[in-house]
């Protein structure tokens, strides 16, 4: 796997191989200072076209320097510098030619990054590299990651607070935290690199990505979500996207914490998850569905029988008795894929009290108000839409897309008669995420169907650090339409309190 790096990484490293401190640090800022040599005297002749005070001058000199000013304002990730880098490669080039791949495939992991420790010491002792301990320290921990791991990118799967991580090619990552985007100074060695640690990824999960099949989605062993999409439709080198998910699953509890439901508003909801009323979660890009359907899984019984479908399986259910289905690309002959389609028909024969769709695209869409309309009470999915109203219209695109030659007409009476509320979140423009509409489907009038709100976000303005302040309020709807349901769970008289206080 590695041997292809080798000779072309080798060639380069060959002559900074015998003196592997200084001399790897120093042919390279050589040709940086000779290439911003002829980009400095560029903006001094014009300074002096336009006035000979020297007073504009300074900032045309301040400019180029702003221009190298990046360096700095990426965040740093490990502490790493351009020499580290420089020394990992010799060492890394010199353990791939000392040790042996085959063997090294053969044993665990633990065994295999003991013996990768050894060599590494042995190399450094023979180059006479000089180092701090906690400098050899993240070498060898590095070069593990490099061989056996995720390379660069393991340090930023172990941070909790990294919502998604964005590689552009080999030289620039990027992280989202607290809903604001930031560049890091993580890097890969090249592209080869970044193009293996995507196959390592993907062949977990028995996809795979190369030239023939340059798109994938796949997971993460913690269901994290990973997107690649490589050369040639990739023109600056593989883009890898993985959407993390938290160490420890969100509650609904935790949402209240955040802001992103109010006290009354999650008992609400935790009514509706229990009482099994169909409920679709809609909201753009980013706005936390999937979280928020992972909390109102939690309040389905342990003695139910739910079974999820998805593209990539990342929801994480603790009930115990669940049956998690995937889907699965075609092969290289074009065939052997099996759809989302396929996989909530085939849910319909495994005697299913719930059925949990991760996500809705396509003519799946069906399918899943059949099964909510025929006995599976209380299933749920999510889609893409920007209000509980634009939800319903994608629904019903969606099955037109299938090919049904349905009215618009019956189809609008099958949504209403499937689905029972519709859950709005979204992602505000501070990076805070918040439920923005509860929202009931009751019937229709006409062509047209009618909803009413039950819970709305009001936004009041923001506070002195630009965070959008607002409230979560009652549209005063003191008995919802599934108030029935409610007390045949015995769920009245709790919805009614907190109905009430959040009237108030």
């Amino acid at each position: 796997m590695f041997g292809r790096r080798t000779a072309p990484v080798d060639a380069q490293a060959s002559p900074a191989a015998a003196p592997p401190k200084k001399p790897v640090a120093a042919p390279k800022p050589a040709p940086k200072k000779e290439a911003k040599a002829p980009k400095k005297p560029e903006p001094k002749p014009a300074p002096k076209q336009k006035s000979k005070a020297p007073a504009p001058a300074p900032p045309r000199v301040a400019s180029p320097s702003s221009s190298d000013g990046p360096a700095p304002q990426p965040v740093e990730i490990g502490g790493r510098s351009d020499e580290y880098f420089q020394t990992k490669t010799t060492i890394f080039n010199a353990l791939i030619d000392t040790i042996d791949l085959s063997q090294l495939a053969q044993l665990d992991t633990e065994s295999a990054a003991e013996e990768i420790r050894d060599i590494v010491n042995e190399i450094i002792s023979i180059k006479n590299v000089q180092m701090s301990i906690a400098e050899q320290e993240a070498l060898l921990q590095d070069i593990c990651n490099d061989v056996l791991g995720y390379g660069p990118l393991e340090p930023l799967l172990a941070r909790d607070d990294i919502a998604d991580i964005m590689v552009n090619g080999s030289s620039r990552v990027f992280i989202e935290v607290g809903g604001k985007i930031q560049l890091t100074n993580v890097r890969f060695r090249d592209n080869a690199q970044l193009m293996n640690i995507c196959q390592r990824i993907v062949s977990q999960v028995g996809r795979r990505v190369d030239e023939a099949s340059p798109i994938c989605d796949a997971r993460l062993p913690d269901g994290s979500r990973v997107n690649v999409i490589a050369p040639p439709l990739a023109i600056d080198g593989a883009a890898l996207t993985i959407r993390k998910f938290k160490k420890d699953k969100l509650t609904m509890a935790d949402l209240q914490n955040f802001g992103s439901i109010s006290p009354e508003g999650a008992k609400v909801l935790e009514i509706i998850g229990a009482c099994r009323i169909n409920t679709l979660i809609s909201g753009g890009t980013g706005s936390g569905k999937t979280t928020l359907l992972n909390c109102m899984t939690g309040f389905i019984e342990h003695d139910e029988r739910v079974i999820t479908c998805e593209d990539a399986a990342e929801l994480q259910l603790q009930q115990p008795h669940v049956v998690r289905l995937e889907t699965r690309p075609p092969n290289l002959e074009g065939q052997g894929e099996v759809t989302m389609r396929d996989l909530v028909k085939n849910c319909l024969r495994m005697r299913p009290e719930r059925i949990i769709v991760g996500e809705v695209r396509g003519p799946e869409a069906f399918d899943l108000l059949q099964a909510m309309n025929t006995g599976h009470d209380g299933s749920m999915g999510t889609l893409h839409a920007n209000s509980p109203r634009e939800a319903l219209q994608r629904v019903e695109s969606m099955i037109t897309m299938g090919g049904y030659n349905l009215p618009s007409r019956t189809i609008r009476e099958m949504i209403v008669g499937s689905i029972d509320v519709i859950i709005q979140a979204a992602r505000l423009r501070d990076g805070s995420r918040r439920i923005t509409h509860v929202t009931e489907v009751l019937g229709t009038e006409g062509d047209t169907i009618i909803t009413q709100d039950l819970f709305v976000y009001d936004m009041d303005g923001e506070d002195e650090n630009g965070g959008i302040v607002g409230r979560h309020k009652s549209t005063g709807i003191a008995r919802p339409a599934f108030w029935d349901r409610a007390r045949y769970y015995g769920q009245d008289a709790a919805l009614a309190t907190a109905l009430d206080a959040a009237a108030d």
